[in-house]
């Protein structure tokens, strides 16, 4: 039974504000990216938690106080339109359903949540900067920004 299945039919019902969540290992230190999609300038309260054996447990947290083991091991940083969990000196005991809430101030949509399961064996690394376009050559990549290149006017190279 996966747990995961109703999301999708959640997200659905009403406009999402949480685009993407995705996980990957940069050297020993696990980094959770939680993508938004920011249609307010209101303040934005987070969560992330993980869900292991059954029990819920806050890593960091705006909206409820955070578990003094993971939060001595933590830290959020915020981007635009990116909220990233780093956690320090992950192990396979860190493992489990973490879990991305976002609400922002007075938002009538309410708290919007997302989740991925964290498997150590099956994290990609980091790359230099996060790629929702996971294994694809550089190259490619710049084939693709070509035309995005073409239409700024270029000085005569």
């Amino acid at each position: 039974s996966n747990p995961l299945l109703p999301l999708p039919v959640l997200q659905a019902a009403h406009c999402q504000m949480i685009k993407d969540l995705s996980a990957c290992l940069l050297g020993q230190n696990l980094r959770v990216d939680c993508r938004y999609e920011n249609k307010t300038d209101n303040p934005l309260t987070y969560e992330f938690s993980i869900t292991k054996d059954n029990r819920k447990h806050i890593i960091q947290s705006t909206i409820r106080v955070s578990e003094n083991i993971y939060r001595s091991r933590s830290n959020v940083t915020m981007h635009k339109n990116l909220v990233c969990l780093h956690l320090q000196s992950f192990t396979t005991s860190d493992e489990g359903i973490y879990m991305c809430e976002l609400k922002a101030t007075n938002d009538y949509t309410g708290n919007q949540i997302k989740n991925i399961t964290v498997i150590k064996d099956k994290l990609e690394k980091c790359a230099g900067f996060s790629l929702l376009i996971q294994n694809t050559s550089w190259l490619l990549l710049l084939l693709l920004s070509l035309p995005l290149l073409q239409a700024v006017d270029f000085v005569s190279l």
